[in-house]
């Protein structure tokens, strides 16, 4: 199964195994990661599921979307590799994803 590895504000780096059809919100959440809100469930309306993406898997990612770019210029944690986790799908061409949990706003 795909891995994704998360990393918590403390530093802390988790691997977990992802099912497909998931989003990173999802696997994050379902792992218990409490730090990542993710209030609307993954509906990209508030922006409490924000990560920072590995450089090396930014270019593997869908493309921000008008909403999701909007939501990400509210934070004062933006940064280029910004990306709502509720709409980045896993994949098994993301196996090895990083992801660190923004700062909360």
């Amino acid at each position: 199964m795909p891995k994704l590895i998360v990393v918590n504000r403390a530093g802390e780096e988790t691997a977990i195994e992802v099912e497909n059809g998931l989003t990173v919100m999802e696997a994050i959440r379902d792992n218990g990661f409490d730090e990542l809100l993710a209030l609307c469930g993954g509906c990209c309306s508030c922006a409490t599921c924000h990560v920072h993406v590995d450089p090396e898997f930014v270019g593997k990612l869908p493309a921000l979307s008008e909403d999701e770019d909007d939501l990400l210029e509210s934070s004062d944690y933006r940064t280029e590799n910004s990306r709502l986790s509720c709409q980045v799908p896993f994949t098994a061409d993301l196996d090895g994803l990083r992801v660190t949990i923004a700062p909360e706003d």
